[in-house]
């Protein structure tokens, strides 16, 4: 399979690219320091029509494509993880509306999500519910003609900044997952509140937050799919997104080795450039190493998802990817700090930084234990 950059492609590279060097990689400190939400980022990544490039054309997408959206996380992670999260997160609110959504549902909620005008966010997790969906919860009754939602959702991302939040819920909780059902729910709901504001290790720039629903009643339209079809949708979603979460875990890695390369360049220990060191050229070839394989892994599952959406390949290529990935830049960043020593400790460099950014992608959109249960199942399917 052939993953060289189409003529397009390269250039979406190019450019984003250099609005991360130039706009992006300044701030990426500030915002970590600060740990505030990135709006001006934000409002760069909607100028340029960045957060809808996988997105049809005809619900205001450029309808370019999985390996498309993993060159823009790749290149914004690799400056800021804070600011491609904001990537991630809009794919994590879209993809169900793309998968499991009417066209009438598409154009009021996907479309401004994909031009940017409106942000989304995914309410999956809940207090007793991570790994094991089947364990939320939250409710949703049918009542005159719509539903009413009860329940609590913690740690997700983009909770306190979204206009449009996908929720999952229990319609039938007797019927297991086949019971599970995923509704669109607007910020401004009666019945619905933003609860606390999670303090993180990393990505401290995205905004984390417990939500609230308390007799939040949605109309049925507000149904993706049908009743007991949200377990379906959101396995799909999955199956789409973790090669995005693989694209940030492989920018941040990129990232690092960027610095690190730098740094041996101009580090002089001994009479010598620390570039010069057999033993720090073999630990940088092994860091490259990984993310190339990484990279390799990643454009061949968006590829597969570009070329066939539906094939069956899909579920393992992307929890690999995903696994791989934020293992090797967890692996990455680590070494990264060591062969900086003391600067990398140190929050003058932005390794300390990447390694702390580079631990959540081997938790969020399933652990890497998970990821390997998904592997395994599908070797005796």
């Amino acid at each position: 399979m052939d993953f060289r950059l189409t003529e397009e492609q390269q250039m979406l590279k190019d450019m984003v690219r250099k609005i991360s060097v130039s706009e992006f990689a300044p701030r990426a400190a500030e915002i970590d320091e600060k740990e505030e939400f990135p709006w001006e980022n934000n409002k760069i990544l909607e100028d340029n029509g960045l957060l809808g490039v996988q997105i049809p054309e005809e619900y205001g997408g450029a309808g370019a494509g999985m390996v498309s959206l993993a060159i823009v996380i790749e290149e914004v992670a690799r400056v800021c993880a804070s600011t491609s999260v904001i990537l991630t997160t809009q794919a994590l609110a879209t993809d169900p509306v793309l998968i499991g959504g009417n066209h009438e549902q598409k154009l009021k909620w996907l479309k401004p999500m994909a031009e940017g005008a409106s942000l989304g966010a995914c309410a999956i997790t809940e207090p007793g519910a991570g790994s094991d969906v089947t364990s939320i919860l939250t409710t949703a009754t049918a009542k005159d003609g719509g539903y009413v939602i009860n329940g609590n959702k913690i740690f997700i991302t983009n909770g306190g900044v979204s206009d449009i939040i996908t929720v999952v819920t229990y319609t039938d909780k007797a019927k297991g997952h086949r019971g599970i059902s995923m509704f669109v729910v607007t910020k401004d709901t009666p019945g619905f509140s933003v609860g606390k504001e999670e303090k993180k290790m990393g990505i401290r720039g995205s905004d984390t937050r417990e939500l609230i629903f308390e007799d939040c009643y949605v109309p049925e339209e507000n149904l993706l799919g049908g009743p007991g079809e949200g377990f379906k949708i959101l396995m799909k979603t999955f199956n789409y997104t973790r090669p995005g979460v693989a694209a940030q875990a492989l920018g941040i890695a990129q990232g690092a080795l960027d610095a690190v390369v730098d740094y041996c360049k101009e580090r002089v220990q001994f009479g010598r450039a620390l570039s010069e060191f057999q033993g720090l050229q073999w630990m940088m070839a092994e860091m490259a190493l990984k993310i190339e394989l990484g990279r390799t892994m990643i454009y061949r599952v968006c590829s597969t998802i570009d070329s066939e959406p539906d094939s069956k390949d899909i579920p393992h290529l992307a929890s690999m990817a995903k696994w791989f990935a934020s293992d090797s830049a967890m692996a990455v960043t680590t070494d990264a700090v060591q062969m900086l020593g003391g600067y990398g400790y140190s929050r003058e460099y932005p390794v300390e930084r990447m390694m702390r950014d580079a631990k959540i992608t081997q938790i969020y959109e399933g652990t890497n234990q998970v990821q390997r249960i998904i592997i395994a199942n599908s070797l005796f399917r």
